[in-house]
């Protein structure tokens, strides 16, 4: 008994059989997945619809939450403010591009700019002592003077620059989640303005409604709210906007709504075209995203699909040869 199983297992035309089992298996389960993951999407879309005002209102409670948390009125920490005014770290270390970029990143107020700078001198100062600690005292890997004292230069070099990278990784984050929110609040701008809403109460309504979609956003409609209702001059809220989430089409939008207060022209057209051009814009990208695969996926279906399919292929006639043999 044992010895056919092990003849069984060990007939080329039985693997062969395995395999062939095996790979029919697997097609059918390749196209019968996304048929099961259709009903599947269209139940999930339907239980989202019918709780449509809970989900809205979690959403607000989490926008307040995070608005309580970067209020301008947080004070700054006290030793990080002694470190930074003894130092004078805003004089050499704080730059109009580092104070953009905070912007951007959802980071506002003192406490945001005395934290920056203080990391700034903390960071390339610790990486450099530890680095100095760890190659002298610890391990010096067999390498020469010069290596060493290059690994500590590096390390204090990785200081500097580890607060712009973690900036503009959290800047880019929040680009990405506005840049898709932002034709469906164009959308929901003109609907708010047709309907014969002022543009406070426009900007007002849209924070609310699309917050459930991207929070930074909605704070930042929010933001733009606050300060045209306490500006004098309209036009510096709609460029802080633009500034603080440096997007093209937030800019497209400012600029038309600065040449709407300024000349009374129509926004209703203007606020359409962008909306559109915003969705091409969004489509375009996505396109190029899918442009991109097919280069992404030579090497892999160079190291795994051709082989298999070699072996599929020449296994049969391999068989025979060996067999005839």
């Amino acid at each position: 008994m044992i010895n056919q199983i092990v003849n069984s297992v060990t007939d080329p035309q039985f693997l062969l059989a395995l395999l062939a089992a095996i790979a029919a298996a697997a097609t059918v389960l390749t196209v019968a997945i996304p048929l099961t993951e259709g009903s599947s999407l269209q139940k999930r879309m339907k239980n989202v619809a019918t709780e449509r005002e809970k989900i809205r209102a979690r959403e607000r409670d989490r926008l307040n939450r995070q608005n309580e948390k970067v209020s301008l009125r947080q004070e700054p920490k006290a030793y990080m403010r002694r470190v930074v005014e003894q130092f004078k770290l805003g004089d050499w270390l704080g730059t109009e591009n580092a104070k953009r970029q905070l912007a951007m990143a959802g980071y506002r107020g003192p406490q945001a700019e005395i934290g920056f700078l203080f990391f700034r001198l903390a960071m390339p100062v610790g990486l450099f002592l530890f680095a100095l600690f760890y190659i002298f005292l610890v391990n010096d890997f067999g390498q020469p003077f010069a290596i060493k004292v290059g690994i500590t230069i590096a390390a204090a070099y990785l200081g500097i620059k580890a607060p712009e990278i973690f900036l503009s990784n959290q800047a880019g984050k929040r680009q990405a989640s506005m840049r898709l929110a932002f034709p469906d609040a164009l959308d929901l701008l003109l609907i708010c303005v047709e309907s014969g809403m002022s543009i406070e109460h426009a900007f007002r309504k849209v924070a609310g409604e699309i917050g459930n979609q991207s929070v930074p956003l909605a704070e930042e409609f929010a933001l733009c709210t606050a300060e045209l209702s306490y500006l004098t001059d309209r036009r510096i809220a709609y460029e802080n906007l633009t500034l603080r989430t440096g997007l093209e089409s937030v800019k497209s939008v400012s600029t038309a709504l600065i040449q709407a207060e300024r000349y009374g022209t129509p926004l209703g057209t203007a606020l359409r075209t962008l909306a559109q051009e915003s969705r091409d814009q969004r489509m375009s990208a996505a396109e190029k995203k899918a442009a991109a695969l097919p280069p992404k996926l030579t090497v892999p279906m160079i190291l795994f699909f051709l082989p298999v399919l070699f072996v599929i292929i020449m296994t049969p006639a391999l068989v025979q040869v060996f067999k005839w043999q």
